[in-house]
């Protein structure tokens, strides 16, 4: 058996038993993606073939969970794309504020900085009271992370130019404070986000959302897992709401595409027909 076909063995054995003791779906994930993530657990470990990750994963806990995490680890920073920012202030807030109250997912939160910069805008705009931001991941690691709301100061110089070119309305030094080469968010920033473990891949809707954002995740899934996240997105919104994507993704080309109208093409903000297909 040829080097390429005993890896794929390898790594297919390997998924499967992640999937099987943990409930963790990683076999539809972008190949090259993966590969570049367990090229690196193996490295790590010290390890010259995967076949040799399956005993760690199955008995050593701490292993497991740090394979868990190193695979699903995703990369994010405070108003990340700051025009797209700017469009939500613009296009979709205003039509946010017309409903009574307002429930916004944040799904792949990652350490929480895009979930906590909504938080910011919402303030800003004056209707934060009356929304909840439901702010989700599996990586554990990460949403510790996002609970405390705490990172490193030498962020702080990208967070606060990426605020100003958003949109942002005040001094970015407002929202934090800096001790011991960290710097913390306030404390009324985090009072209506929930961060909570979520799987997009086994887990369940979540109903009756006005908006959810989810940007960069579905770009480490092949076609399949996009289109069945892309419907549990879907089952998730009320009549006329919200999505938001990242800027390499799309409804394009998706059963779904003939449901949804653009708000901002370029910014992958989309806005479901009414049900019937009422425009």
């Amino acid at each position: 058996m040829n080097d390429n076909r005993t890896r794929k063995l390898e790594l297919e054995l390997l998924l499967e038993a992640i999937a099987q003791k943990y409930g963790y779906d990683f076999r539809q994930y972008a190949p090259e993606s993966l590969k570049r993530r367990l090229d690196y657990i193996m490295k790590k470990a010290g390890v010259a073939h995967l076949s040799e990750l399956i005993p760690l994963a199955l008995h050593d806990e701490t292993f497991a969970n740090e394979l868990l995490m190193d695979i699903s680890v995703t990369v994010t920073e405070m108003f990340r794309d700051p025009p797209l920012f700017a469009e939500l202030r613009s296009k979709v807030v205003p039509l946010l504020k017309t409903y009574p109250f307002v429930k916004i997912w944040h799904a792949g939160c990652a350490t929480g900085e895009e979930a906590y910069a909504m938080a910011i805008l919402l303030q800003e705009e004056g209707f934060y009271d009356r929304v909840q931001i439901y702010a989700t991941d599996i990586n554990q690691r990460s949403l510790q992370i996002a609970q405390q709301g705490i990172y490193p100061i030498e962020n702080i110089g990208t967070f606060t130019e990426n605020y100003h070119a958003g949109g942002g309305t005040r001094s970015f030094s407002d929202y934090y404070h800096a001790k011991y080469g960290m710097a913390k968010l306030n404390e009324d920033l985090k009072k209506n986000i929930v961060f909570a473990s979520h799987n997009l891949v086994t887990d369940h809707a979540f109903g009756e959302m006005h908006l959810i954002v989810c940007r960069n995740v579905l770009i480490y899934f092949n076609r399949e897992l996009q289109v069945q996240v892309l419907r549990l997105f879907d089952e998730s919104l009320v009549n006329r709401g919200f999505l938001c994507l990242g800027s390499k993704e799309t409804l394009d080309f998706t059963p779904l595409a003939d449901q949804y109208e653009a708000v901002s093409a370029p910014w992958k903000i989309y806005r479901r027909f009414a049900y019937g297909g009422e425009r």
